[in-house]
């Protein structure tokens, strides 16, 4: 599977799924186990690479405005979300600016948008539905801590010069 299947599954998904998260993932386990486990294996490397590319303060930082607050789990159930919106949306906010995400995020439901949790187990589900066993490890290296400068999330005046539009949207 190349990154185009990829995203192929995640935006035909999260269309189908009407945008919501869990209906999204429940999807995206239904075409997973339509394809051979070596796929399956391929779309969770895909998911995780993108996982971890997104494990930086910055990305955290936009995570935090948009949820009233993110703490580690919160952030990755984020971080799966952030993929679920597809590679339009995901793509401008690692390769331009976490900012950006105000602009690139048509709507945002806080009953429902921002977790997604689950998303980041369809693979696993899947493989093992195929296969009766576990997703083998994928031996993608651990990032240690989030990449970039650490920014203050209980100091508003260093977050809103840091995410102005963000911050606009979520706390104007």
């Amino acid at each position: 599977m190349d990154e185009t299947e990829f995203w192929e599954i995640i935006d035909g998904a999260r269309a189908d799924a009407g945008g919501d998260p869990d209906e999204q993932a429940d999807l995206v386990v239904d075409r997973l186990t339509r394809l051979d486990p070596e796929a399956v294996q391929d779309f969770a490397r895909h998911f995780e690479t993108r996982f971890r590319r997104a494990y930086r303060w910055d990305m955290w930082g936009a995570a935090d405005i948009m949820l009233g607050g993110a703490d580690e789990d919160a952030f990755s159930a984020w971080r799966c979300w952030l993929i679920g919106q597809g590679r339009r949306v995901f793509e401008g906010a690692l390769h331009s600016d976490p900012d950006d995400l105000a602009t690139l995020l048509e709507d945002f439901d806080e009953e429902a948008d921002g977790y997604a949790e689950d998303l980041g187990y369809a693979a696993d589900e899947a493989y093992e539905q195929l296969t009766g066993e576990r997703l083998p490890d994928l031996d993608l290296e651990q990032p240690i801590k989030p990449e970039g400068e650490q920014l203050d999330f209980d100091d508003p005046d260093q977050v809103s010069a840091r995410f102005p539009k963000l911050w606009q949207r979520f706390n104007g």
